[in-house]
């Protein structure tokens, strides 16, 4: 059993690993089994209480890995920590598209966000160890994620916010050709039995609960596309790249339901995001070109509080008295006849 525990995987003992998941496990069994047992509709005081839950536990979690592995690796997951919690605001944005179009009512919505999130683990513990693998065996990998983040944030910067048009998605009209899917929800189910029009045999049928589900998944595909390669120019221990995308996603899931109400307060964010991207993707080049061995992880963390803050800061004043723009286009959000 010994040598089990302490076998090495990906750079860290298995106890460590199994560690972390059993408290990711944990947490999801007390959460749809104590938490939310029942379908309700979950309001804005209990979503902060959730998120500040998650959030508390996400930083607490930095006391595991100092204790582990040590201080500057305790920088590097809390720098990793904050920037994928930021990064995935926007995916709160398509989310509430995405329940918008499917008119999910809003004691259902956890229910998706719940099943969403094992979906997430898989992915991007899919996604990170394929980078890890990567990075490992050819480290010039790094500068393509540092040149694909620098020229992600500009473009992010520069060119302007394109409604999504979920009707259009190619997913989503796929599915809707494979598969029988009804046009009403049926409760809090993904799937249901009903009569085939043309037969009459009773066969299974997708809900509009199983297609978001789907798109959502599909949703923070596209975002680790942006969010991995981030925290692997930050850090390349997948340990750390691992637990704090975890982390900081399970607390946002929890946040959503406050965000969704008031996401056009931080509409101007993005800027900050991509001044963001731009730094994260720099700190390679700028590591090369002073012969530091790496960027010190204390400044990593300094500048990045700095550039958020400043970015909440400036979206909050701009967006005072109901300003902003970060309204969900109609089109995006006519619901399917």
């Amino acid at each position: 059993m010994d040598m089990i525990l302490f076998a090495e995987f990906l750079g860290k003992p298995a106890w460590m690993w199994f560690t972390f998941i059993g408290i990711v496990l944990a947490l999801l069994a007390f959460d749809l089994g104590v938490l939310n047992k029942d379908d309700h509709e979950i309001g804005v005081a209990e979503s902060l209480r959730l998120s500040a839950f998650y959030i508390a536990l996400g930083l607490g979690f930095s006391g595991f890995v100092w204790w582990q592995i040590g201080a500057e690796e305790t920088k590097l997951y809390l720098t990793a920590f904050v920037v994928e919690k930021t990064l995935a605001m926007d995916n709160v944005f398509v989310i509430a598209l995405i329940f918008t179009y499917f008119a999910i009512p809003r004691e259902y919505q956890h229910r998706v966000l719940f099943w969403g999130i094992l979906g997430v683990i898989v992915l991007r513990g899919i996604m990170i160890g394929l980078g890890a693998t990567l990075v490992s065996q050819y480290s010039w990998v790094l500068y393509i994620f540092a040149a694909f983040l620098i020229i992600t944030g500009i473009k992010m910067m520069f060119i302007g916010d394109k409604p999504m048009d979920i009707a259009s998605n190619p997913v989503l009209n796929f599915l809707k050709r494979r598969m029988n899917v009804t046009e009403e929800l049926h409760g809090h189910d993904f799937f249901v039995k009903k009569p085939h029009p043309q037969t009459g045999k009773l066969v299974r049928f997708a809900t509009p609960l199983f297609l978001a589900l789907v798109l959502i998944e599909i949703a923070d595909l596209v975002f680790a596309v942006d969010s991995v390669p981030a925290v692997f120019a930050i850090t390349t221990d997948p340990f750390i790249v691992y637990t704090s995308n975890i982390f900081a996603i399970l607390g946002l899931r929890a946040l959503y339901f406050a965000l969704a109400a008031i996401l056009h307060r931080f509409h101007y964010l993005k800027y900050a995001l991509s001044l963001l991207l731009v730094f994260i993707g720099s700190k390679i080049f700028i590591a090369d070109i002073m012969g530091w061995e790496k960027f010190p992880a204390s400044w990593s963390l300094g500048i990045t509080f700095t550039i958020l803050a400043a970015g909440v800061i400036y979206s909050l004043w701009k967006t005072r008295g109901g300003g902003g723009g970060g309204t969900i286009p109609a089109a995006a959000v006519k619901p399917a006849e």
